[in-house]
């Protein structure tokens, strides 16, 4: 009975400490749903204040646009012509360009603003359009009645009624919003603009209601000068307390750290893109709204470069075009990324891909041919040429994403067809993209030098795209064999040759057509510097790279050929492994520090240097040995033995270990010059 007892006890407490283990558990799973939903809302509500921050932030710039575009002189002649010059307010024109110049100031005031100051300066703006729209109501609600005529009860008239409701619920409404956008209980402050309804509802007579609404309107007007006296000395302080924050900012940190802090608090690029969007926008409304008929595929470009070239007129939105394309080149080599490697590319991200080059390349080329001061026409053609190279730097610089991508697919052993899909799709379209965009530029345009200059480079990424695919066939056959290609090193240097030679037989072209424009057309300082320019990079350090590469590799072949093939009898003396591959050696060549390698490897390693792998000593053909040029010292024991070993497979080091006797004992004199065999390496 007793061990019954304690059978029953000891369950029962297994089964509380179970449900004590789940209730912890449960307990967990709670907090944790809890924390998660506090994350999602911080982030949620950060996200939120980003778009305050910057959509607050788009007016100012607007504002500052109408400005630059606003002529105050003709706004002033026009006002000479006509009816109201007689206004004496509109006699004082230098008053009204100080007030222009006011709104300059205004306009940076209001970008710089903190965010909860300018959420609150927009609020007190609603107010006051709020209380502007009650002032409406109800002087259409008086002249309503005044049309009507009628004074008598407001029930015996439906018409008189429906007025009635409809002002009332709008009156209510107003001062419903007002009392919520001020934060106060004080509905009072903004019901001014109820007195006609009340005095109509008293039954006063309709030229006593137009006095109450004009006493409604002066006291609602009085309410907001009091308002503004009272926060009068509001921007001084702002105005104090900004300039000491900024004091102390640039007197720690300096004057760089305050533009990077006021940079990124801003966030001045994507604050001017979304300008520059949103004047597109309105560009395109605009046409289209006052357009019956349906536009053809050429009006649409038509009319998409005469939009850009519209929202391109001032600095502001220059600015904000320069940014549009920057993010939008960003967001074209993001996706480019992303359609190569998935989501693996966003984890080691390169910095150089950015899209601000593109950025760049578009104020510099607009800054050079005074694209804003250009007719809308003339600018957009001019656009096209430069929006042309901004698109080809686009393509380059996919370019320099997917070529180490494709070359690592190829040399790799991965079976994903997909991957590979992926890669010779995007080269395939670098390739046929920027020779179609060439063909359609010269369609429109006539050939010129500038024009021949601008065409060179997307020829040159299609020959670039053209060579790395054919490096990648070749790998990919390389992998197809049971046995490698030998002479593989060899056949890639000849397909990186010829495109190469290509790319400078182009560029020589370009240097030519440039020669004779100059000489024989119209002969510019401009044009002359761009040939000298184009003549000494694109030609000159190209022919003298590629002259010097042509030598290294020829001194290499002759190297190779001069030294002695090891026979079967020294392979199996030796019986080691190449130094540089780490495999077997069924064929070697013997240098004269007596080490043996892989002739193709050797000739990959005097590729990069001429010294021998393992002991550093230089390495002559067998010309320079006859020349009688002097060899250099070889390097000292001591410095030898400090130099760091090559590293072995674990598989070879007992075969290793087993012919180092027979080894040093065969090549006696040979160790004494140069202490390090490959061997012991």
């Amino acid at each position: 009975m007793d061990s019954w007892i304690w059978i029953n006890t000891c369950v029962s407490w297994r089964i509380f400490d179970r449900r004590n283990v789940a209730n912890r558990n449960l307990e967990e799973l709670r907090w944790l749903l809890i924390l998660g939903k506090a994350r999602c809302a911080m982030a949620v509500k950060e996200h939120v204040e980003a778009v305050l921050n910057v959509g607050l932030r788009v007016p100012s710039i607007m504002l500052l646009e109408v400005l630059y575009r606003w002529d105050v002189s003709s706004f002033f002649q026009k006002i000479q012509r006509s009816s109201m010059n007689n206004n004496p307010l509109f006699q004082y024109k230098y008053l009204a360009l100080y007030l222009h110049y006011v709104g300059y100031i205004l306009s940076l005031v209001l970008l710089t603003l903190p965010r909860q100051r300018l959420v609150q300066l927009y609020l007190y703006v609603l107010t006051a359009l709020l209380l502007f729209a009650g002032h409406q109501i109800s002087r259409d609600y008086v002249r309503g009645e005044l049309e009507s005529g009628y004074e008598g009860p407001l029930y015996l008239v439906p018409l008189s009624v429906n007025r009635f409701t409809t002002a009332l619920i709008c009156q209510l409404v107003v001062c419903t919003l007002c009392s919520c956008v001020m934060q106060t209980k004080r509905i009072w402050l903004f019901s001014a603009h109820l007195l006609p309804l009340v005095a109509r509802l008293c039954l006063v007579p309709l030229e006593t209601i137009v006095f109450v609404n004009r006493f409604a309107m002066i006291f609602t007007g009085l309410e907001v000068i009091y308002f503004l006296a009272s926060n009068l000395l509001v921007p001084f302080n702002l105005a104090k307390t900004a300039y000491r924050e900024l004091a102390q900012v640039v007197e720690v940190y300096g004057l760089l750290a305050l533009g990077m802090s006021l940079w990124n608090q801003l966030v001045l690029p994507v604050l001017f893109m979304c300008f520059w969007l949103v004047l597109f926008a309105l560009q395109i409304y605009t046409y289209f709204s006052t357009r019956d008929q349906p536009t053809s595929r050429e009006r649409l470009l038509f009319l998409f470069l005469t939009s850009i070239a519209e929202c391109c007129c001032t600095p502001y939105s220059l600015l904000g075009l320069v940014f549009t394309v920057s993010f939008v080149a960003l967001g074209v080599l993001t996706l480019c990324k992303f359609y190569l490697q998935g989501y693996r590319a966003f984890m080691n991200d390169n910095t150089m891909h950015r899209g601000m080059t593109e950025g760049i390349t578009l104020l510099i080329l607009a800054v050079q041919t005074g694209l804003i001061e250009l007719q809308v026409i003339h600018r957009a053609f001019l656009l096209s040429i430069i929006l042309f190279i901004v698109v080809a730097s686009i393509l380059q610089s996919m370019l320099e994403i997917a070529d180490p991508i494709v070359l690592a697919l190829g040399a790799s052993r991965d079976k994903s067809l997909w991957k590979h899909f992926r890669a010779v799709s995007l080269c395939l379209f670098l390739l046929v993209f920027p020779a179609y965009m060439s063909y359609m530029i010269c369609q429109f345009f006539h050939m010129d030098f500038w024009l021949l200059i601008i065409i060179s480079s997307s020829i040159l990424t299609s020959l670039q795209v053209l060579g790395t695919l054919l490096i990648y066939v070749l790998f990919m056959v390389e992998e197809l064999r049971k046995v490698p290609m030998e002479n593989m090193d060899d056949v890639i240097y000849c397909v990186n040759g010829t495109y190469r030679m290509l790319e400078f037989v182009v560029a020589l072209c370009v240097v030519a057509y440039g020669v004779c424009e100059t000489v024989f057309g119209e002969w510019t300082v401009m044009g002359s510097t761009i040939v000298l320019v184009h003549s000494y990079y694109n030609v000159w350090l190209r022919a003298q790279l590629g002259w010097q590469s042509f030598l290294l590799r020829r001194d290499a072949v002759n190297k190779i050929k001069s030294l002695p093939t090891a026979s079967e009898q020294q392979l199996q003396q030796h019986n080691d492994i190449c130094s540089i591959c780490y495999q077997d050696m069924t064929s070697a060549v013997i240098t004269p520090c007596n080490h043996f390698f892989h002739a193709g490897c050797l000739k990959k390693w005097l590729y990069v240097q001429e010294a021998c792998p393992l002991c550093h000593s230089q390495l002559k053909s067998s010309t320079q040995r006859e020349s009688g040029m002097d060899v250099p010292p070889q390097p000292d024991a001591t410095i030898q033995e400090a130099q760091p070993e090559a590293p072995l497979p674990a598989s070879t080091s007992d075969e290793v270990e087993s012919g180092e006797e027979g080894e040093v004992k065969a090549n006696t004199s040979a160790e004494t010059e140069l202490p390090l065999s490959s061997s012991t390496c």
